[in-house]
């Protein structure tokens, strides 16, 4: 078998992509600011029209890409494995151009406890030019030679440099160095800004914000920036975790809810009852409140599972799938099995 050549509508470009690499991988590393965000077939942030050619398709979550839009000639990129000569264009965004992401070194400036097992860490680019990126973005971040993880962006665009909600994952080199040796005035190197499953500021509509454990963190950043902006519809946050002491941000959250009266925040526990905060699954819990999700906006952020149930519950509630914007938290054992050959 041979390479077979890729051509990209958006960036008028023809790539050449080795046998076993997807179309998506052989963008990035041509440097094509291709729009993405799980790169494991969960979150559809890549889909893309298939214009001319054959492809294989990896395996998938069907939320992602339904039959019927397989069938309609729609593909995931980061699961595309061109089997001729192809031609694709991703999907237009509806909320302006996708931004190409830029390599920076930075300094820790500040550490702090979140929770029992998720590290606050605020980061100072070098180049502050770098700091430009779009509510619910992420970056990769490496810290002292330790492998280079994705972390989403807490802090919303125009506040001092970049907030990361860090959870420490056992045995995971990155956020164990994080949670046991990292300093203020360490080093860092940065990669951003990544992801398209970020805000749409011209949407007028509803919003809904569906956040597990340290997913908090890119929907702080679309919370915080919707209402900084100005934009006045409903905003509903369901946040959802396993008991109290993975609670954080509670009092945050309130005090913004008390400041803009479209602002509802919901903590949910899915694993005991509490007199204070609702019960049960997160989306369980948001699909007792929303009935109509249709003309809304949905930004999910959290576990794969977590990610597949909110988007099945807010899609049988008739939100359209071009509305749904997802980010999936990974751990790095989670994704050798859906990672490409």
């Amino acid at each position: 078998m041979t390479a077979k050549f890729v051509d990209i509508r958006q960036s008028m470009t023809r790539l050449e992509v080795p046998d076993g690499q997807t179309i998506l991988d052989a963008a990035l590393v041509a440097g094509i600011p291709y729009p993405h965000g799980c790169k494991s077939g969960r979150c559809g942030s890549c889909k893309s029209r298939l214009i001319e050619g054959e492809v294989e398709l990896l395996k998938h979550s069907r939320f992602a890409l339904t039959d019927q839009e397989k069938a309609a000639g729609m593909i995931l990129a980061c699961r595309a494995l061109p089997q001729t000569h192809a031609a694709v264009a991703w999907l237009g965004s509806d909320d302006g151009d996708v931004q190409s992401p830029r390599r920076v070194d930075g300094i820790v400036t500040h550490i702090g406890d979140l929770t029992h097992d998720i590290k606050l860490v605020r980061i100072a680019p070098e180049d502050e030019s770098s700091l430009l990126f779009t509510a619910g973005q992420y970056a990769q971040v490496g810290f002292n030679g330790v492998p280079a993880r994705s972390y989403s962006i807490a802090n919303r665009h125009g506040t001092d440099g970049l907030e990361f909600h860090i959870r420490r994952v056992p045995g995971g080199a990155a956020s164990e160095h994080v949670h046991n040796a990292l300093k203020t005035g360490d080093k860092t190197t940065l990669e951003l800004p990544l992801g398209s499953s970020s805000l749409r500021q011209h949407h007028s509509g509803p919003i809904l914000c569906i956040a597990g454990g340290s997913g908090l963190a890119p929907i702080k950043s679309i919370v915080e920036t919707a209402l900084a902006h100005g934009m006045k519809q409903p905003i509903h946050v369901y946040f959802g975790v396993r008991t109290e002491r993975d609670l954080y941000l509670v009092e945050h959250f309130q005090a913004l809810a008390k400041q803009h009266a479209n602002l509802t925040f919901v903590p949910v526990l899915s694993e005991v009852q509490s007199s204070q905060y609702r019960s049960g699954f997160v989306t369980q819990v948001m699909a007792e409140d929303l009935s109509d999700l249709d003309g809304w906006k949905a930004y999910v952020a959290g576990p794969p599972l977590m990610v597949e149930a909110a988007m099945e519950a807010a899609f049988a509630r008739r939100l359209q799938r071009q509305d749904m914007h997802a980010d999936v938290f990974f751990t790095p054992e989670e994704l050798p099995g859906l990672a490409t050959a």
